[in-house]
């Protein structure tokens, strides 16, 4: 049985993106141009909750984990390519992460 020691480079990549997702959205109200910033901030959001939703499954050894992982890649890797297109540091450190936990949940999902 698969259980938290089987995934926990993917936990802790999905809780490290998790909380990174959380500072870019809180940083991105923050931006001049708030109406530019809609999408990320939405995406940051999605990608938090999913992130948290995947650790919670893994360390529970779900048998829906392998399933949970390849939304959760999907999510971040739409949500790091949104944020390479803005230029702030908070964004650009979130593009980064997202794309490692999205490989890292690629990894799971195989």
């Amino acid at each position: 049985m698969k259980n938290y020691h089987t995934y926990q480079a993917c936990i802790e990549a999905c809780l490290k993106c998790a909380a990174i997702c959380n500072h870019c959205a809180s940083s991105c109200t923050k931006e001049e141009n708030l109406a530019m910033m809609a999408n990320c901030i939405q995406l940051d959001m999605e990608c938090s909750a999913i992130c948290y939703a995947a650790a919670q499954l893994m360390s529970l050894g779900s048998e829906k984990a392998n399933e949970i992982c390849r939304i959760c890649a999907d999510i971040c890797e739409k949500c790091g390519a949104e944020c390479s297109n803005h230029e702030n540091e908070h964004c650009q450190e979130c593009s980064v992460i997202c794309k490692e936990c999205a490989s890292e949940c690629r990894k799971m999902a195989a």
